[in-house]
């Protein structure tokens, strides 16, 4: 696991307390493109936290990225969130 992945879940778990957490490096992917040669990583995030109950889907992808807004600005090119509370998982 990436050294980016670790702190991502650190993160997210600090904040929202997650009772399903997923991480995915999508770097690889996107070799080449022209948001990646500044070293930057794609990733994907799916979360399952009791904090985003009753919360509509922006309000839920802003609160990630609240999170993450650091790494956003050093380490982050692209995320894909995928945010649910728990009653909503399939």
């Amino acid at each position: 696991m990436s050294g980016r992945v670790e702190r991502i879940r650190e993160i997210l778990t600090r904040d929202f307390a997650p009772t399903e957490l997923t991480v995915d490096d999508q770097s690889h992917l996107h070799a080449g493109h022209a948001g990646a040669r500044d070293g930057r990583g794609h990733f994907r995030v799916r979360i399952v936290s009791a904090a985003f109950g009753g919360k509509p889907p922006l309000a839920r992808h802003r609160a990630v990225h609240a999170a993450l807004a650091q790494l956003l600005q050093t380490d982050i090119h692209a995320l894909a969130i995928e945010a649910r509370a728990p009653d909503e998982t399939h």
